[in-house]
């Protein structure tokens, strides 16, 4: 379906209803939502006063995705990171630190989704849920440059993790030989994407 050149303009009024001029039908945020994930467009207005409130409707959309059981997408660590940088001098910088990071992990998503089902010619969730995970520590990491204090809370809250992912194969048998070589393609596949998109590295380990 061909997208629209121009945003679609929602007006919201004083009891809250949201209106989509695009359609001439009153939606809801869940609606607004679907179509953020269609990459349609859209900005909002006041409809009394002519106020653009695109960004606080956009907030309260993350907030009901958020207390959706499973949902969850933003780490403690990094709410109180971003909230420590209101009324910061470096607030100004956030913004477009944040634009770049997040337009560098959908990059590296979708090449990850491209390379895994060449790999297995499936879509393997647990293995892209981890790289997700990953990149999310990493954009973590590169978000505490910006404040010493934070670097020390990251670190406590980040649980260690067992170094080279052979736990449990020294017990296993019949199937544990397959389990092993589909661990090995995995992380053979994930040196090739480190590899690709270069953003590991300066990361030591």
């Amino acid at each position: 379906m061909a997208k629209s050149e121009e945003p679609v303009t929602i007006k919201k009024y004083a009891n809250r209803r949201l209106y989509n001029t695009g359609t001439s039908t009153y939606v809801t945020l869940e609606d607004l939502a679907a179509l953020v994930k269609a990459g349609e467009d859209f900005v909002v207005y006041d409809a009394k006063t002519g106020e653009d409130i695109t960004r606080s409707v956009l907030t309260q959309i993350i907030f009901e995705q958020e207390n959706k059981e499973g949902q969850n997408l933003l780490p403690i660590t990094f709410l109180r990171q971003l909230i420590r940088f209101y009324g910061d001098s470096m607030q100004m910088l956030v913004p477009r630190f944040l634009e770049a990071s997040i337009e560098s992990l959908t990059r590296e998503q979708e090449k990850f989704r491209e390379h895994m089902a060449q790999a297995f010619g499936g879509s393997p969730f647990g293995a892209l849920e981890d790289q997700v995970r990953r990149n999310m520590e990493m954009f973590e990491r590169a978000f505490t440059m910006f404040t010493p204090f934070a670097r020390r809370e990251g670190q406590a809250a980040e649980p260690e993790k067992p170094a080279g992912g052979s736990e449990g194969g020294s017990g296993a048998s019949g199937g544990g030989a397959e389990i092993d070589d589909l661990k090995r393609q995995m992380e053979e596949m994930q040196r090739r994407l480190d590899r690709l998109g270069g953003k590991e590295g300066g990361s030591k380990s």
